[in-house]
């Protein structure tokens, strides 16, 4: 019997049934990863802090041209980039490798696995968002295609997440749904990302509970908005964060909780240009990064 066992079994005897009950309720939270990205082309050094400051359990490392710090561990090396996580009680959780594509992830496997990271981020390859029959072959052929590269990342403990970007293969809810249907390979999921569903909101919820904790180990939160592509206020440009823009996320968090959802999420957005620091400072980055993680707190506390 483990320890949570065993507090149910006494809450019954000692507590009384209303008790019992309230404690048997499974807790659910959410674990945070904090992007490099929106750290711009600030110092590794000066954005490894802030990991534990805005709740993350660990770092997603992104490179250019969102940010400088996958090229900055190169050049520094990787045993440095391992003290320094060390130093501040934190980990390299997540690696973005877009410029290498979903089939061009191998060599980053094992620098990946050395500094203990768990997942490998990409996009899925291009394609013109297909729908229906069209979407069911594509993601079908797509599928058998990723399978060694899935097992390699199975050998070296890690999981490979596919983000459902825009202009893509994976990306209308079709081909989501196909994904959830066909993908067997424990290694390989999604990075579901809201953001490039803003012409499907209500399906948002829906998607998360049809692909099932198993095929999500990495979510965004990132709402779709203008400043992600253009230059306008910085105010506009923030509304990409949640809390800020328009988009409800208490149904999302609740399909999340309803699937058992154990993997992490990024509280994201895009600066613009790319590759520039999200606001000034490292530490004005982590408060806004911490008023989304709040706003989350508020909309996971009307769940149930």
């Amino acid at each position: 019997m483990n320890r949570r066992q065993t507090l149910k079994t006494l809450s019954a005897a000692t507590l009384g049934a209303p008790f019992a009950s309230a404690l048997a309720a499974e807790k659910f939270e959410i674990d945070y990863v904090l992007s490099s990205a929106l750290y711009g082309d600030l110092p590794l050094a000066g954005v490894i802090p802030e990991v534990k400051k805005s709740g993350s359990i660990g770092l997603d490392i992104w490179g250019k041209g969102h940010a400088t710090h996958r090229e900055e561990m190169d050049e520094i090396g990787v045993d440095t980039v391992a003290e320094m996580l060390k130093k501040h009680d934190t980990a390299l959780t997540v690696s973005t490798r877009y410029p290498l594509g979903c089939f061009g992830l191998q060599p980053e496997m094992p620098v990946l696995k050395k500094l203990g990271g768990k997942i490998l981020v990409c996009g899925n390859g291009k394609g013109k968002e297909p729908s229906g029959d069209e979407a069911k072959q594509g993601v079908k052929k797509f599928l058998e295609k990723m399978k060694p590269h899935a097992d390699a990342a199975a050998e070296h403990g890690l999981v490979i997440a596919l983000e459902n970007h825009s202009n893509q293969l994976i990306t209308h809810p079709d081909a989501i749904r196909y994904f959830a249907e066909f993908n067997d390979h424990p290694a390989l999921g999604l990075s579901f990302a809201p953001h490039h569903l803003h012409n499907h909101i209500d399906d948002i919820p829906v998607l998360i509970r049809e692909l099932g904790n198993k095929n999500i180990p990495f979510i965004y939160f990132q709402e779709h908005g203008i400043g992600s592509k253009k230059h306008v206020e910085k105010e506009i440009e923030l509304e990409q964060l949640p809390g800020r823009g328009t988009l409800d996320y208490t149904p999302i968090v609740q399909a999340l909780r309803d699937i058992k959802f154990d993997g992490v999420a990024e509280i994201f957005m895009h600066p613009t240009p790319r590759g520039t620091p999200m606001l000034e400072t490292a530490g004005a980055i982590t408060d806004e990064v911490n008023k989304s993680r709040k706003y989350i707190g508020t909309c996971l506390a009307k769940t149930k």
